[in-house]
């Protein structure tokens, strides 16, 4: 490897992990503080252990789970490249555990084995996109400039998105 291909490797991490960071930020904002909101189940603590117990298989919310946990495993193959596959979907499965726990710990939220497999499943589809990726680019860098050129205007409509969802600029509620 040249020291141009090292030195642009080590800013394509930089810009992934900065990326990774405002994710990370806007899920715990979403999946733990609720966006800010104060919902009436929070109250109570819930529990549901019986996977897909809603009458409806893929719910709107299954469907949620898995969309937003996919850019963490898209992060997790970009950015743990030493990390075996096995290792890397442990992690997956261990921060999607963390947060429903969380929610079920702080009163914010169920702890639901549904979402807890929908998280990981999105996690997973997120770590075989980059896989594929890995291999039609035949070089992980490649691949992973090619998700940051993707994910800087993701994040940023992502970001706008929950602003103007915070100060009720859109037509959709969530209160």
């Amino acid at each position: 490897m040249s020291e141009n291909d090292l030195h642009s490797g080590l800013a394509a991490n930089r810009l992934t992990t900065a990326l990774f960071i405002i994710y990370g930020i806007a899920l715990v904002w979403i999946m733990l503080l609720k966006l800010g909101v104060q919902f009436s189940y929070m109250e109570n603590r819930n529990t549901n252990f019986i996977p897909f117990n809603e009458p409806v298989i893929l719910t709107s919310e299954n469907f949620l789970n898995v969309l937003i946990f996919m850019p963490l495993g898209i992060y997790a193959g970009a950015l743990f490249t030493k990390w075996i596959f096995g290792k890397k979907f442990f992690f997956l499965f261990l921060l999607s555990l963390l947060v429903e726990g969380l929610q079920y710990l702080l009163r914010i939220g169920a702890f639901d084995v549904t979402d807890l497999m929908t998280n990981t499943l999105g996690g997973l589809i997120g770590l075989l996109a980059f896989s594929g990726l890995e291999r039609a680019f035949q070089n992980g860098i490649r691949a992973q400039k090619f998700i940051n050129f993707l994910a800087v205007p993701a994040t940023a409509l992502l970001i706008l998105f929950l602003v103007l969802l915070k100060m009720n600029l859109l037509p959709v509620r969530y209160q």
